[in-house]
C-alpha cells in the first residue's frame, strides 16, 4: 500500500494544482484545450517513441502477450459498451467513453512504476506493448464508436475507415512506428534530439494531470457516483481478470515469461490513462471522463494494494508458467 502512496500522491497533488489555477483564475478554462493539445500532439509521442525506442525490437514485439493483452481489452470494450448500451440505456457516443475508461491503462504513469518495483526490466517492455495495443487498436477503436455515434450519426465502417486512414497523421502512430524503426535498427538519437524527447515525455505526465485537474471545477463528484463506480469496477477488477484470463489461455499455447505476465495483470490494473478525459473533450465528455478518472484512481489504492500483495507473494506469478 505504501508503493501506491508513493505514486499516486504526485498525481492528486497536480490534478489539485490545476484544480486551483482555474478555479483561483490564475490559468484560463480557455487555455484548457490548448494544453490539450499540447499533450496528444507532442509530449505524449515522445514518451511512446522513447519507450520503444530504447528496448530490443524482439523484446517489444513479444507476439504472445500482444495477443492477451488484446483478447482481454477487446473482451472488456465489448462488456462495458453492452452495460451501456443495454444496461443503462446509454447511446453509442457515451458508451464508448465508458468502454475506454474501462479498457484503457495508465500505464505510463502508474503502471510502469509499480511494474518496476515489483519485477524489474520486463516493465519496459510490458509498457511499450500496452502502448502499442491501446495506441494501434482499443483507443481507435472507441473513438470511432464514439464518432458513429454522435449527432452526425456517421457508420461506424466509415468512421473506423476514417481513423485508420488517419493513422499514419497521428502523432502518436509516427511515434511508435518511429521507436520500432529506431529499436528494430538499433539507431541512437543524437544526444541534443534525445535529450530534447526526454523533456517532452517528462511534460506528458504533468500536462495532462493539470487538464485533469481544470476540468473538474465546477463538476460535482457525488452526483456523478453513479456514473464512476460502474467504470472503475469494470477497471480496476474486471479488466486484468479478463487479461489474466487471457493469458492462461494463451500460457499453453506457448509460454509467456512469469514476470511478463504479471506485468500484463499489472498494468490492466492500473486506471485509466490519463489523458481520457482529454480524448473526451471533443465529445463534450470531459467533465464526466474527469470525475470517472479521478474516481477510479482514487479506488485503485486499495486495487493495486491487493494486485501488488498477491504479485509478491507468487500468486500470479504462474500465470505465464
Amino acid at each position: 500500500m505504501l508503493d501506491v502512496l508513493t505514486f499516486a500522491a504526485p498525481i492528486f497533488l497536480l490534478i489539485g494544482l490545476g484544480f486551483a489555477a482555474v478555479r483561483s483564475g490564475q490559468f484560463p478554462a480557455t487555455g484548457l484545450p490548448a494544453l490539450a493539445t499540447f499533450v496528444i500532439r507532442f509530449a505524449l509521442p515522445a514518451l511512446v517513441f522513447k519507450a520503444l525506442s530504447q528496448r530490443d525490437f524482439a523484446e517489444v514485439l513479444n507476439a504472445r502477450y500482444l495477443l492477451a493483452y488484446t483478447a482481454g481489452s477487446l473482451v472488456i470494450v465489448l462488456l462495458g459498451l453492452a452495460w451501456a448500451r443495454w444496461g443503462r440505456g446509454e447511446d453509442l457516443e457515451r458508451g464508448a467513453f465508458v468502454a475506454m475508461g474501462m479498457a484503457c491503462s495508465n500505464s505510463a504513469f502508474i503502471g510502469f512504476p509499480l511494474a518496476h518495483q515489483v519485477i524489474g526490466a520486463d516493465a519496459g517492455i510490458g509498457l511499450a506493448l500496452c502502448m502499442v495495443v491501446e495506441n494501434l487498436l482499443i483507443i481507435p477503436l472507441c473513438l470511432a464508436l464514439a464518432d458513429s455515434g454522435s449527432a452526425t450519426h456517421e457508420p461506424f465502417s466509415a468512421a473506423f475507415g476514417r481513423a485508420l486512414k488517419g493513422l499514419p497523421k497521428n502523432p502518436l502512430i509516427v511515434a511508435i512506428a518511429a521507436g520500432f524503426v529506431c529499436s528494430m535498427l538499433r539507431l541512437p538519437l543524437p544526444a541534443a534530439l534525445a535529450k530534447a524527447v526526454d523533456l517532452l515525455a517528462g511534460a506528458s505526465a504533468a500536462g495532462a494531470l493539470f487538464f485533469i485537474g481544470g476540468t473538474l471545477v465546477g463538476l460535482s463528484m457525488r452526483s456523478m457516483a453513479g456514473e464512476v463506480l460502474p467504470v472503475a469496477l469494470g477497471k480496476l477488477l474486471l479488466h486484468p481478470l479478463a487479461v489474466a484470463g487471457a493469458l492462461w489461455l494463451v500460457g499453453p499455447v506457448g509460454p509467456i515469461a512469469p514476470t511478463l505476465a504479471a506485468c500484463a495483470v499489472l498494468m490492466a490494473a492500473a486506471p485509466m490513462l490519463s489523458i481520457y478525459p482529454i480524448f473526451a473533450q471533443r465529445h463534450g465528455l470531459q467533465g464526466l471522463c474527469s470525475a470517472r478518472m479521478v474516481g477510479t484512481t482514487l479506488a485503485s489504492f486499495v486495487s493495486i494494494g491487493i494486485v501488488l500483495w498477491v504479485l509478491r507473494h507468487g500468486g500470479l506469478l504462474a500465470l505465464g508458467g
